[in-house]
């Protein structure tokens, strides 16, 4: 992974660009193509769509379903692995950087990432449903109760963010700290260099944009049918897929308005009220139902969750023989969040910047699992409390009946019940809308180029796309299809995120080889201050202005890196010494295929420290501001400062640096 320097050419007189001039059409139309040949096979052949779904969905789950749930299982073990190896020290960035948000916020970040309309549509259906209907044994037993908790944290638990985990960590590793695009394709470098720019690199962002795509489509599905469940219960509105049609395109309209109006802030601060409704909803069902039961109920599934999780991932239920049932539900949970992990990834990404892999692995995997397994014990507990304490048989015959009126029905049995069905209705609305939003963006980030912001025309595009699809789905036979187009569009992405996995490794062991080399080199000791101790103590004592840094980069750095420079061109070498805006210099020598070496001086500023002023209580002003002329390598930082070093002792330093670098290129040949 080479290091260059990209200065684009501006040129004031050149005009203005065309409306397709930031597609990436390998990626842009082949997806565009094969969402709208769905669309229209949906709406002109819905029967034979619903068919063609459901083949696709019994295949995957008969004859690759084994490869699935073996692969995610995979990616759980692998990002531990990660965490806890020496990997785990390495930074999302370079070796100076530190984290863009303190932990409060960025857990807090961590947590809204884990909401969705998911957690509202399942939070009650699943526990009932397989408390009614288990994978093995008798139902409606104390039994199956447990089980159904069990499952029911099994599907939503370490899994589902192990899998987020190895996206957004491929994505942040990749982008901030080798330079690369913040694209799927970039972690496939390690592996096929420069190629990942042509025709295998466009398959996979498309693989990417297709699966988010359907993950996307299945979260509006779920939660349009919940919002009509909602209507009917609140104003009596028909359920049918007429309504269902309806309420996608006014809600996608919504969506799509923002991109129009600059409601970015305003959806933001939508996102912040549904969290607090969602919370407010949360406590208000701990605190009116059986609130002792739950806390218990909340221990106990965690310890049956930790000490069943191992035999649970492996479980294909082999003996059992209900592969209609894994299809409907694990498979389609595993497809689901495959699906949705270039969305969520990208948006964990570009929070996690600055943490060590360590850390990230951590907070990615525990925080959002908390609340989760809080929030399924207390609408999942509560509902088996009605049923087997109260013997509320209305809620599993409704459920049985259909899953989306789960938790309208549930709520019907504590105070306040049409203010909490509203509540619950504008959750899901406002899950809806931010989902769409926020949802084509990263599909048009994907499927656009460079990093600048694309044209509004195509984040609308995508937007409408996305509602389109999933009203196609629901036509070519709602949940059912839903689920069949989740697991389908999953299956390749699947083997994409395997090659992540790949790549990550294979760039991070070069990483730790070259830390391994350059710390074991035997290198010459640096004279830095002189001979003169007097000199050296006034050069610690004094604090350096930005205007002496910079003459100091001009008048002795840059000469230094035009000396090594001009030696190292006789041994026909590609060498470059340029200066960048904010003053730095450097020096980059090229090795072709192998990795280029790359050394920086640059100027970085401090604030003082408090004994320098006679009053440390005064405010600071911008001229008490000092610099450090410091090195950076290619890793990042290196914390020394070379200000007030001669002309022979910096090249003498260059020379050390590089070679550490040719020392560690023996080392990995």
């Amino acid at each position: 992974m080479n290091d260059s320097t990209v200065r684009p050419d501006t040129d004031p007189a050149a005009p203005p660009e065309r409306w397709h001039s930031r597609i990436l059409g390998p990626v842009f139309y082949p997806s565009a193509a094969i969402v709208l040949l769905l669309v229209a096979m949906s709406f002109i052949a819905p029967e034979a769509s619903e068919t063609v779904f459901n083949r696709a969905k019994a295949w995957v789950s008969e004859e690759a379903g084994w490869f699935t749930i073996l692969a995610v299982a995979g990616f759980l073990v692998f990002i531990i692995g990660i965490a806890i190896s020496q990997f785990g020290r390495l930074r999302l960035g370079p070796d100076h950087s530190r984290p863009d948000y303190n932990y409060a916020t960025w857990f807090a970040m961590l947590f809204a990432a884990g909401m969705g309309i998911g957690l509202m549509f399942f939070g009650v259906a699943e526990p009932i449903m397989h408390y009614a209907d288990p994978p093995v044994g008798d139902a409606e037993t104390v039994a199956a109760a447990r089980q159904a908790m069990r499952i029911t944290f099994f599907h939503w638990g370490i899994h589902a963010w192990a899998i987020y985990a190895v996206v957004a960590l491929s994505l942040a590793y990749f982008a901030y700290r080798h330079n690369l695009p913040l694209r799927i394709r970039s972690s496939l470098y390690p592996i096929i260099g420069e190629r990942i720019h042509g025709p295998i690199g466009h398959a996979v962002d498309t693989f990417a944009v297709l699966g988010t795509i359907f993950g996307l489509a299945t979260s509006l599905g779920l939660g349009v049918i919940q919002i009509n469940a909602g209507l009917n219960y609140l104003f009596d509105v028909s359920v049918s897929t007429g309504v269902q049609v309806v309420l996608i395109t006014v809600i996608t309209l919504i969506a799509t308005g923002s991109v129009f109006t600059g409601l970015d802030r305003g959806v933001r601060r939508l996102s912040e009220l549904n969290m607090i409704l969602a919370v407010a909803l949360l406590a208000f069902v701990l605190v009116m139902g059986p609130t002792v039961y739950l806390l218990q109920a909340f221990v106990q599934n965690t310890g049956m969750y930790i000490s069943n999780v191992f035999s649970m991932t492996f479980n294909l239920y082999a003996y059992d023989q209900r592969p209609t049932w894994l299809g409907g539900w694990t498979l389609f949970y595993w497809g689901w969040w495959i699906a949705w992990s270039p969305f969520v990834g990208m948006f964990i990404a570009r929070i996690s910047r600055g943490r060590t892999i360590r850390e990230f692995v951590v907070g990615v995997l525990l925080v959002p699992l908390g609340f989760t397994f809080l929030w399924m014990t207390i609408y999942g507990n509560s509902a088996l409390y009605q049923v087997m304490v109260e013997g509320s048989q209305s809620l599993v015959q409704a459920v049985s009946a259909d899953s989306s009126v789960a938790i309208f029905q549930f709520l019907e049995d504590y105070p306040l019940a049409t203010v909490t069905s509203a509540v619950a209705t504008l959750l899901v609305v406002i899950f809806f809308v931010t989902s769409a939003d926020s949802g084509a963006l990263v599909i048009d980030m994907l499927s656009s180029k460079g990093e600048e912001e694309s044209p509004v025309w195509q984040r609308i595009f995508w937007a409408l796309l996305v509602g389109a699809i999933a009203i196609a789905l629901l036509l070519a036979g709602g949940l059912s299809a839903l689920q069949a187009g989740t697991i389908a569009s999953a299956l390749p992405f699947t083997v994409v995120m395997i090659l992540m996995c790949w790549g990550m490794v294979k760039a991070m062991r070069l990483e730790v080889v070259k830390r391994t080399s350059i710390r074991d080199a035997r290198l010459a000791p640096v004279a830095g201050g002189g001979g003169d101790w007097r000199a050296r103590l006034k050069a610690l004592a004094h604090h350096p202005l930005q205007k002496e840094v910079l003459a100091f980069l001009q008048s002795q750095v840059k000469p230094a890196f035009e000396d090594v420079a001009t030696e190292l061109r006789k041994q026909a070498l590609d060498v470059t010494v340029d200066t960048g805006e904010d003053g730095r210099v450097w020096l980059q020598v090229g090795h072709g295929e192998e990795m280029d070496f790359f050394y920086s001086v640059r100027p970085i500023p401090y604030e003082p420290p408090s004994f320098m002023f006679e009053d440390p209580r005064r405010r600071r002003k911008a001229s008490d501001t000092f610099y450090r002329a410091e090195v950076h390598l290619r890793e990042g930082g290196q914390d020394y400062d070379v200000m007030g070093w001669r002309k022979d002792e910096l090249i003498h330093d260059v020379l050390d640096q590089y070679q550490r670098h040719i020392h560690f290129l023996n080392v990995v040949r």
